[in-house]
């Protein structure tokens, strides 16, 4: 029960947050160049449902020309105003532009499905609309999306061949991989997406469940969670993607509460045509947010290179740059990469030595964060949660520490944790965080990564490896780099029974360490 209240709690919260980010959206898109050609319509998806769009074509478009279609699906809980501002940008530079608002959401019709069977049709649906109803070009057909939108766009390449690029912004590959990452319920980030659907939307019966299930730590139903989950992740369907051959870009933020970049990472090292992976300081849409407000951003601009050279062959030399393009959270500066595999050149392990058992139960101090909230100000103005690494609580945290560097540490890529962990009772949760501490001993967040076991045997050793999500940070010259393992963070519902506790050892066959990924400098 103390969970689920909790989780309520969040619910509210999250509500609240989507619906003052859908007023801004609401509010401010609408006021980019709201223009003549703009068609508010009914498109009938899947089983007759009507969705609601709008559909922006090129000035002086007739039938006697074709041009290229992108269709944009609206992310979670926002308006079909989302995408006014780039759908006049796009229809300006020559594209059919068809945005709508998904199923359960708004208007449109049916209930949430997340972006499950009816949504993918939907895309379908909706694309042969425009082709019927708009002097759009069957040959030449993309979909884009932020957020809900991106993981339909990239879903929907996998089924429709017709699809031949997406730009998917923020979105998901795996979506238990994002919200349950480590057996271990992301509990603000499952409630934002409920509490925004609440307000917004209309829940199917079966999506209801899920969150409810969700919440209860439900561990009889945890595989069917996860069956559910696969059913609704582009990473499922990568063969089929692959085959299609869609050119397939994918942006993302380093401090993503909702999708973390791990799993986008992995997904994009699997794709075999066209590709690009951009990661950015930030939280989840907040990237892309400028530019849905009719302002610069150079998310929405490398989307409009990448449809101009797949879909229009504009020879803008977007094929022929570093595919992986990273923003550092320290310096702001872009760095390109041939592969992901080569973000981090070396890699240089911190000796976690010593056997040190801490309580659970109690929040030591060392946190991830507030959803949005932490990753935004990290964004806008560098500053990560912090921590007083010397004075956590040693009986509630278990502290490592590197020796002084002598110069800037570039932390690109993903740091592996690998200990080995004795319960006293047969589950628990652990949180792991990679702190940058300066010379006062401040710790400042580098990574964190929550870890749950159940249905093990009290008081026997296992080992564990676990990946912190994946960022790019620069440790400065004079500063040390900790490690920090805790219980309890209000990001994570923890399963900790009262009075367990947790040794961390390091035996002399199997020693303990954390990995930190490095940029050959």
């Amino acid at each position: 029960m103390g969970h689920t209240r909790k989780a309520l709690r969040t619910t509210a919260v999250g509500a609240v947050s989507a619906t003052l980010i859908s007023g801004s959206a609401l509010g401010l898109a609408p006021t980019a160049h709201a223009a003549d050609g703009i068609r508010f319509v009914d498109i009938t998806g899947d089983g007759g449902t009507v969705l609601k769009a709008n559909v922006i074509t090129p000035a002086g478009a007739d039938s006697t020309h074709r041009h290229p279609l992108l269709v944009l699906p609206t992310s979670w809980g926002l308006p079909q105003a989302e995408y006014l501002a780039q759908a006049q940008k796009l229809a300006n530079s020559g594209y059919v532009v068809v945005s709508y608002n998904v199923r359960g959401f708004w208007q449109s019709g049916g209930e949430i499905e997340v972006a499950g069977p009816p949504d993918i049709a939907d895309a379908s649906k909706v694309i042969d609309w425009a082709l019927a109803n708009t002097p759009a070009d069957s040959r030449h057909i993309g979909m884009a999306g932020v957020s809900y939108g991106a993981g339909i766009s990239l879903l929907a390449a996998a089924h429709d061949k017709r699809i031949k690029a997406v730009a998917a912004l923020s979105g998901w590959a795996d979506l238990i991989g994002s919200i349950y990452s480590g057996r271990t319920q992301h509990v603000q980030a499952a409630a934002l997406l409920d509490g925004a659907s609440l307000v917004t939307g209309r829940q199917a019966p079966e999506v209801r469940q899920v969150f409810n299930d969700f919440y209860a730590s439900n561990l009889a139903k945890e595989q069917d969670l996860i069956n559910w989950g696969k059913k609704r992740s582009p990473a499922t369907y990568v063969d089929q993607l692959n085959q299609n051959g869609a050119a397939v870009m994918m942006a993302n933020a380093w401090g993503d509460t909702i999708f973390p970049p791990n799993q986008y990472a992995d997904f994009y090292e699997k794709l075999k045509g066209p590709k690009r992976l951009e990661l950015r300081p930030g939280d989840h849409a907040t990237a892309e947010l400028t530019g849905l407000l009719g302002l610069p951003n150079d998310v929405w601009t490398d989307t409009g290179r990448w449809f101009d050279h797949y879909l229009k062959g504009v020879d803008n030399g977007v094929d022929r740059e570093q595919p992986v393009r990273l923003t550092s959270r320290s310096t702001g500066g872009y760095e390109g990469y041939p592969d992901w595999k080569s973000v981090a050149a070396t890699e240089r392990k911190i000796a976690l030595g010593g056997t040190t058992t801490i309580h659970t139960n109690v929040d030591s101090g060392a946190d991830g964060g507030i959803v949005f909230l932490s990753s935004i100000l990290d964004q806008v103005a560098k500053l990560p949660p912090v921590a007083s690494i010397p004075l956590l609580p040693r009986r509630w945290a278990a502290v490592w520490q590197s020796q002084k560097y002598g110069t800037v540490q570039q932390i690109r890529g993903t740091a592996r944790l690998h200990t080995t962990v004795t319960p006293t009772k047969e589950s628990g949760t652990l949180v792991a965080y990679l702190y940058d501490v300066g010379p006062l001993g401040l710790g400042k967040l580098v990574s964190n990564a929550p870890y749950t076991f159940h249905g093990l045997t009290p008081g026997k050793p296992f080992g564990l490896d676990l990946e912190l999500f994946s960022t790019a940070y620069d440790v400065p010259a004079g500063h040390r780099l900790a490690l920090v393992v805790d219980t309890v963070d209000p990001l994570y519902i923890e399963h900790n029974p009262s009075g367990a506790r947790l040794t961390f050892s390091s035996p002399a066959d199997d020693p303990s360490y954390v990995s930190i990924p490095l940029r050959e400098q």
